[in-house]
């Protein structure tokens, strides 16, 4: 079995070249010819392989090569609606339970949100997330404690306003999901920072989610549509984020589970 391995050409750190080594290892030990293309390759020539694995978000990119027959993991739609946090809350809306949240209404130009934000802190309270609604690894997540500070964050970028959990500061679970299944889970925790990224500073260590974690993670993965993906839970049972394309690189460190060889058991499953 033949796979391209389809990365962001820009994107080129150690830290994502680590990922695409142990993808490319995993694939191999499942004896699948994974080869890597960047999306400015791909950009200009159509491969020929039996899958796939979409691991950048060029979303019409992949919306093309899906165009031309080919099964594309994850789909271009799974990953539309992870990658844009305001979308997931939507898509999951009376699916999963998640933190109060408000989608920021959509200016064309730089506009005075000083309304929204502060009917957000009566709905919400202080203090609360800031997030925008494209970013990875806690980027553009911020607490914020005042009025003052929401409006000082605010671009042109699109945002949500979210309710602060804080009985889960600096603490949630990433729950590995492939195939319908929970494969691996570990907890995060950071004392220095409200986030639990590990990116971050944060700490992590395997832990064994309840049924109801569980169900939760399952369920918010099949509404996105996702043959695998990574949720993040937080304190209370409400899920914080779903990730098309987790860094996978953490969680089989900490579990010594590879969850890229289960993702690359689930794709030849499916096909």
């Amino acid at each position: 079995m033949k796979g391209v391995l389809a990365v962001n050409h820009f994107l080129n750190t150690e830290k994502f070249g680590g990922l695409y080594r142990a993808l490319c290892l995993a694939a191999e030990k499942e004896r699948i010819a994974l080869e890597i293309k960047t999306n400015l390759e791909l950009s200009t020539e159509s491969p020929e392989c039996d899958f796939v694995l979409f691991w950048d978000k060029d979303i019409n990119l992949a919306r093309r090569l899906e165009k031309e027959g080919l099964p594309v993991f994850n789909s271009a739609d799974s990953i539309e609606k992870c990658d844009d946090k305001g979308r997931t809350y939507i898509e999951l809306l009376g699916i999963v339970p998640q933190p109060k949240t408000l989608l920021a209404p959509k200016s064309f130009f730089e506009a005075d949100y000083t309304e929204f934000v502060d009917k957000a802190a009566e709905i919400l309270g202080l203090p609360l997330v800031f997030k925008e609604s494209f970013g990875s690894f806690g980027e553009q997540v911020f607490l914020c404690e005042t009025k003052e500070d929401i409006l000082a964050r605010i671009s042109q970028r699109p945002f949500i306003l979210q309710e602060f959990i804080s009985s889960s500061r600096g603490r949630d679970k990433r729950l590995e999901v492939v195939g319908g299944r929970v494969v691996a889970a570990m907890e995060r925790y950071n004392d220095n920072d409200f986030r639990s990224n590990v990116t971050n500073g944060g700490k992590m260590r395997p832990c064994k989610p309840d049924e109801s974690e569980c169900e939760l993670a399952v369920s918010a993965c099949e509404r996105l549509g996702l043959c695998f993906g990574g949720v993040d839970i937080l304190n209370g049972g409400l899920v914080c984020e779903v990730n098309s394309n987790a860094h996978i690189i953490n969680i089989t460190e900490c579990t010594g589970i590879d969850a890229g060889a289960e993702i690359f058991r689930e794709i030849r499953r499916r096909l």
